[in-house]
């Protein structure tokens, strides 16, 4: 990660401070700041003007106190990390993508707030952050502690694709864990010739993505997977052994600037580790 400031969003919940536990460990294996932000948001009650000043004061009071208490938990567990807190009257979402052209080289969010209501759904901070940040963004899920296992990559060619395999490269290095390199398929026909045909397509089309980056990081180990099947499913099955997956935002096809690709959707969902969406910049 570049050397701005991993910022994370924290709200009291138990996936939360997961995130945080996550956020932590990431800056101290990177050596980067780590900033923990509580976005607060007081309803305006149509009664006194005062009534509602004591209210805001009491939530900021209570954001305060919630974000110091995050800050010294992580300074007990966590050695030399330069880390902050901030509570703003604000929503935890705009709070959060507010940071993302100033301060954030990573946005990390719990897989579901305080609100939410089931496994099903995700939360709606979660949801807006990776799918409008225009940094990356790590939605903390499973077994988020892991400390062994790769980093497993989905590959597709697409503009994000590139910036995820960098990302998974420098998670990896900082992990000193393999690359799991992933480039799924659905195979155009049942014909055995056509679809060894199609195969070779494909993992050329994967060596030819992953070539500069092995030369680049010559000391990550490399396992490239060629594999028939829908990406999603294909990258949630091996979840369960990763420490982080790593994808990017949009594959080819996906409607610019206005939607978190299908991939990255099911992977927030329900994969069984950590997942971090890679974005692409924008097109000038």
């Amino acid at each position: 990660m570049n050397p701005q400031r991993i910022v994370v969003g924290y709200d009291g919940s138990d996936e939360a401070r997961k995130a945080v536990d996550w956020a932590a460990a990431e800056a101290e294996r990177t050596h980067t700041p780590l900033q923990i932000v509580h976005g607060y948001h007081v309803a305006w009650p149509s009664i006194y003007y005062d009534v509602t000043a004591e209210l805001i004061e009491a939530a900021e009071r209570a954001g305060e106190q919630l974000v110091a208490d995050a800050v010294t938990r992580v300074r007990e567990h966590h050695n030399g990390i330069d880390v902050i807190g901030t509570a703003v009257h604000a929503s935890g979402a705009a709070t959060l993508l507010d940071l993302t052209d100033t301060a954030a080289s990573l946005l990390v969010v719990g897989s579901r707030g305080a609100g939410g209501v089931s496994n099903l759904l995700l939360g709606s901070v979660s949801q807006q952050v990776a799918t409008h940040s225009r940094t990356p963004v790590v939605v903390v899920r499973g077994h988020a502690d892991a400390v062994s296992g790769p980093v497993v990559v989905g590959v597709d060619g697409s503009a994000s694709g590139e910036v995820a395999l960098r990302l998974a490269f420098e998670a990896a290095t900082a992990r000193g864990a393999e690359v799991v390199a992933i480039r799924a398929y659905v195979p155009p026909s049942p014909t055995l010739v056509l679809r060894d045909a199609a195969e070779a397509a494909e993992r050329a089309a994967l060596e030819s993505s992953l070539s500069g980056w092995r030369e680049r990081y010559p000391g990550v180990k490399v396992e490239a997977l060629v594999t028939a099947g829908r990406t999603a499913k294909v990258l949630i099955g091996v979840s369960h052994t990763a420490q982080l997956v790593v994808v990017g935002s949009r594959g080819h096809g996906g409607f610019t600037g206005l939607l978190l690709g299908s991939v990255g959707q099911q992977l927030m969902h329900c994969a069984e580790c950590p997942v971090l969406i890679a974005h692409a910049p924008a097109a000038p």
